[in-house]
């Protein structure tokens, strides 16, 4: 896949940034850089989804000098050198998710320089994209129990939506039993993560009682330990990863082989290791799921173009951006999302980024 798009001419004349924020329905204020990218009469865009906001505050007012004459894939090796970052991540991992932003707006125009698009480069279709809400029972931030108030506010904007939740301990057996009335695809564990707000502690009978109770869900990053295996064992086949996948290499250092698996191209950095991955899943039969990152501008517009082309069936967690606001508002679109009807560069059109 990745050699399809490897050599396209790419001229780039300016590099400017664009800060954007917004308050989120799982209690916290999201910065992102729209990172943009200029030249022979056309413009690509990529997005920068680090989660350390004061990161974006120096970003915008950070000079970065890339203009030259590249292909994708020398302006991919023209990057080891550049000077992207005024201070230091807070992560290693957020390395990756601004490389993808420059990278995905690199792709983005040498598709348009070249008067095409992803999928015309690929010799793929647009197909419409099926997506789930992903969204909290309570707020991370509060000390009120989790209720399902916030699916049925969801459900009066379209009856047939489905959900990708992140269970807490807190969940007790009422709640659990009253989800069978939901249409739940994904389970979000996140057992995989450390010093974070949303650290959930790897728990048997906790793992055990989500997993009963919503049977038909895929069961998200869960923490294998001694005492945690044993819940999953027989149950190996709804176990999907999203923490842990930065590429090729990632996916065969999993503990047992994955039957599915997230797809969050900045977790990959580079356009090579984002199309590498999802061809190595399709050779082996591994399916796929578009993961989002509260992106505010033209990156969900990408994660949605990948899922069109590469994995449209799935429980995409990449739902239009307003069903991340803290009231989700009348309007929205429904699932499965249109495709655009005249693509240029990575797919634009999919539906309004504010939206």
């Amino acid at each position: 896949m990745y050699d399809r798009v490897a050599d396209l001419p790419l001229t780039v004349e300016d590099c400017a940034f664009e800060l954007q924020e917004r308050a989120t329905s799982s209690g916290f204020d999201r910065a992102t850089t729209t990172i943009v990218l200029s030249g022979d009469g056309e413009t690509g865009r990529g997005e920068d989804v680090t989660y350390t906001n004061d990161a974006h505050h120096a970003l915008v007012d950070h000079e970065v000098d890339l203009a030259g004459e590249y292909t994708v894939d020398t302006f991919s090796d023209a990057l080891d050198d550049a000077d992207i970052w005024p201070d230091p991540p807070d992560e290693e991992r957020f390395r990756h998710y601004r490389r993808w932003g420059f990278e995905s707006a690199a792709l983005d125009l040498a598709l348009k320089q070249g008067e095409t698009s992803l999928g015309a480069a690929l010799g793929r279709a647009y197909d419409p994209v099926a997506f789930v809400v992903s969204t909290r029972l309570s707020n991370p931030q509060d000390d009120e129990p989790p209720t399902t108030d916030r699916l049925d506010d969801l459900l009066r904007i379209h009856d047939d939506l489905a959900f990708k939740l992140d269970p807490t301990p807190d969940w007790d057996d009422d709640l659990l039993e009253t989800l069978a009335d939901y249409d739940v695809r994904v389970l979000d564990l996140k057992g995989l993560y450390e010093g974070t707000e949303v650290d959930v502690e790897a728990d048997p009978d906790f793992y055990r009682r989500v997993a009963d109770a919503v049977p038909d869900a895929f069961l998200e990053d869960p923490k294998l330990t001694e005492e945690t295996r044993p819940v999953f064992e027989g149950r190996e086949e709804r176990v999907t990863w999203d923490a842990l996948i930065t590429g090729v290499e990632s996916i065969e250092a999993l503990p047992f082989e994955p039957s599915v698996l997230n797809m969050k191209p900045s977790r990959c950095g580079s356009v090579e290791s984002v199309l590498d991955t999802i061809a190595y899943c399709e050779r082996e039969g591994i399916q796929l799921y578009g993961g989002g990152q509260f992106e505010l501008g033209v990156g969900r517009d990408h994660i949605q173009a990948l899922a069109s082309l590469c994995y449209s069936d799935s429980p995409n967690d990449v739902a239009p951006g307003g069903y991340n606001d803290p009231e989700a508002g009348a309007g929205l679109p429904s699932s499965p999302l249109a495709p655009p009807a005249e693509p240029r560069g990575i797919g634009v059109g999919f539906a309004d980024p504010e939206k």
